[in-house]
């Protein structure tokens, strides 16, 4: 953080204890819905869901038209306050309230609009909509859209730092879906950027949206429905960590071969019964012609030890292999958003140069002897996100803001306490940081890595390069351009 950012989220705070009675004001008196300190709503409207940050807005507003966004953003202009949107509020970092304290938090929950075209195959998504509602809505016209497995994640934010799900290797992130945007800059212009009209403010929203306005839907190709589509697990109980970076590393190989882009998968690591073992896990999905999965996988099985357990999920349908992947309900109303407290990080691989089987080994040992021992609750999933037949890798890395599409597999690493409740374990973050560490020490000082912005680490060295690549130079341009006032701040935003 520099001192800038210090200086100025110093003052806005201090503004912000006395805006609250002319914040109010303005905005009951527009008719817009808010929640402030002292309301009996406050706490939960408040709430985090990753419970390691409690934090105190200046008010939570519920928009329900863009109009609404343009006069919560003026007000907030008026009250000297900064602002932040939040959609599903998932932010592993508590971004979507601020990531600090004094905050005006634009709520975008009750702009849940889903509006398709069925001779165009496209739709109008509002950010205040849920993975698992909008992939009902699509799926009742047979149509899909590339997004993650969590069905209570917010389109918003997904979309907004990229968007990786099990089709994207077929299908791209669901940020490449997207081909205008519409939103409220800073000065509470309403527009509808594409690569005709806003064309820089269009990329910038692809891949960083949040620095620089607040987004109220977005306008994205649909795919067909799948025909088929099956999910494969396999599980290998107490497979020692030798064992266990060889697999990675014939995995690695695996997915450098190139398999067809129908083909997704994900290694599962967890903590194994006894140290100097870990529980090794893979899951994968199948979205072209039936009979087809095994065999594509086949190659990397007959390089692995026999499975403790494996079996293939959902009934043939896609719809329900999303339900299976997400493993809540698809429809969000019938759920109660969760909770936990937890520490994650993210490492994005190099397909140019992947792992070592050394720094396979190495990770694989760290995690039975230190992940053994630890007081956490933890896992790894190691993503198959790029590589040959990948859609994602098909487009440059500066044609949108997100950046990191050349790399062949993303890591979340995540640990939760014992509970998951708060206080998090002052030794947990030691013990996540170290997973990267065991990886990226074990590879030349020089290797291009990465970070993943959905899985955001506000405690991240270096995080502008890690996440934003070469980009970065430019969204700070366009950052003093489009939000010289620095009102859309947060522990990550892009910096002027």
């Amino acid at each position: 953080m520099t001192p800038l950012r210090n200086v100025v989220v110093f003052v806005v705070a201090l503004g912000s204890r006395f805006a609250s009675a002319d914040l109010n004001s303005e905005l009951t008196g527009a008719g817009v819905r808010a929640v402030f300190p002292g309301d009996s709503n406050y706490a939960s409207a408040s709430a985090a869901f990753n419970l390691r940050f409690t934090l105190e807005p200046t008010a939570i507003a519920y928009p329900t038209t863009p109009e609404d966004v343009s006069t919560i953003i003026q007000a907030g202009i008026d009250n000297n306050l900064q602002m932040v949107a939040r959609g599903g509020g998932h932010s592993y970092v508590a971004n979507g309230l601020g990531g600090k304290n004094g905050s005006l938090v634009i709520d975008m929950s009750s702009m849940k609009s889903i509006t398709i075209d069925t001779a165009s195959n496209t739709a109008v998504i509002e950010t205040g909509n849920r993975l698992g509602d909008v992939a009902l809505a699509l799926n009742a016209a047979g149509r899909a859209m590339p997004h993650g497995t969590c069905s209570s994640v917010g389109i918003g934010g997904h979309s907004a730092f990229g968007g990786y799900g099990f089709t994207s290797r077929q299908w791209g992130l669901a940020l490449d879906t997207i081909f205008a945007i519409n939103a409220v800059l800073a000065n509470g212009t309403i527009v509808r950027a594409t690569q005709d009209s806003y064309p820089d403010l269009l990329w910038a929203l692809k891949g960083a949206a949040p620095s620089f306005a607040i987004t109220t839907s977005i306008e994205v190709n649909t795919y067909a429905a799948p025909s088929y589509a099956v999910v494969m697990e396999y599980t290998w109980s107490n497979m020692d960590y030798k064992t266990a970076g060889q697999s990675m590393y014939s995995f690695q190989n695996f997915s450098l071969s190139g398999p067809a882009s129908p083909f997704a998968g994900e290694l599962v690591i967890t903590k194994g019964s006894q140290e100097g073992q870990v529980t090794f896990g893979f899951t994968g999905a199948w979205y072209g012609e039936e009979g087809s999965a095994t065999s594509t996988l086949q190659p990397w099985l007959d390089t692995m030890p026999a499975p403790t357990t494996s079996s293939p999920l959902g009934d043939g349908s896609y719809i329900g292999t999303v339900a299976q992947l997400s493993g809540t309900s698809l429809n969000t109303s019938q759920t109660a958003d969760s909770s936990d407290t937890f520490y994650a990080k993210s490492l994005m691989t190099p397909e140019d140069e992947p792992m070592s089987l050394e720094a396979c080994t190495a990770f694989m040992q760290y995690l039975s002897t230190e992940g053994f021992s630890s007081d956490t609750n933890w896992f790894v999933q190691v993503e198959l996100y790029g590589g040959p037949n990948s859609k994602i890798r098909e487009i440059p890395n500066n044609a949108t803001a997100f950046s990191r599409r050349d790399a062949l597999f993303t890591f979340q690493l995540y640990a939760s306490s014992s509970d998951a409740l708060p206080p998090y374990p002052e030794a947990g973050f030691t013990f996540v940081d170290n997973m990267v560490t065991s990886v990226t020490s074990n590879m030349p000082s020089a290797w291009n890595y990465g970070a993943y912005t959905n899985y955001i680490d506000d405690q991240l060295e270096n995080w502008e390069t890690l996440y934003f690549s070469d980009n970065y130079p430019r969204l700070q341009s366009l950052k003093k351009q489009l939000d010289p006032q620095g009102l859309f701040m947060f522990p990550t935003s892009i910096e002027e």
